[in-house]
């Protein structure tokens, strides 16, 4: 199996909560981070695909923290797309230390939006395969 695409990010220390560790709700942002930088290195034409009337929507998200962040501390943070026959597809980020020890996993449920419609398209993968999005690079 391959590397998952990645991207580092540096915690800084407005992220840290009220015992000196990364807020649980900056786990989500850098999944976030880690999903758009992965889309856009994966060439995924935004202005294209929200010009087609679609757009990715998040429909859910479970994280599992493993080990604590703190200010100055690099971690890197996955972006993994697992798409099965449904309307719908997950985006998996594994956070790991530069030691290696995993600090946060977080699992999202994503679809596709008509954005006329306000439903979601019935083949997720290939909306964003339309809208150059390199599978390939992402684990898909």
């Amino acid at each position: 199996m391959s590397t998952p695409w990645s991207t580092r990010i540096v915690v800084r220390s407005y992220e840290l909560d009220a015992l000196g560790h990364l807020n649980q709700a900056v786990y989500h942002q850098y999944g976030e981070i880690a999903r758009v930088e992965g889309f856009a290195a994966a060439g995924c034409a935004w202005d294209e695909l929200l010009a087609s009337g679609a757009s990715p929507v998040l429909l859910g998200a479970t994280i599992s923290y493993r080990r604590e962040l703190r200010a100055g501390e690099a971690v890197d943070v996955t972006c993994e797309l697992k798409f099965g026959t449904g309307k719908t597809f997950l985006c998996d980020s594994v956070m790991t230390k530069l030691d290696g020890t995993v600090s946060a996993e977080l699992s999202c449920v994503i679809g596709v939006m008509d954005l006329t419609a306000r439903k979601l398209l019935p083949d997720p993968r290939t909306a964003l395969e339309a809208a150059g999005l390199d599978l390939a690079l992402l684990g898909a």
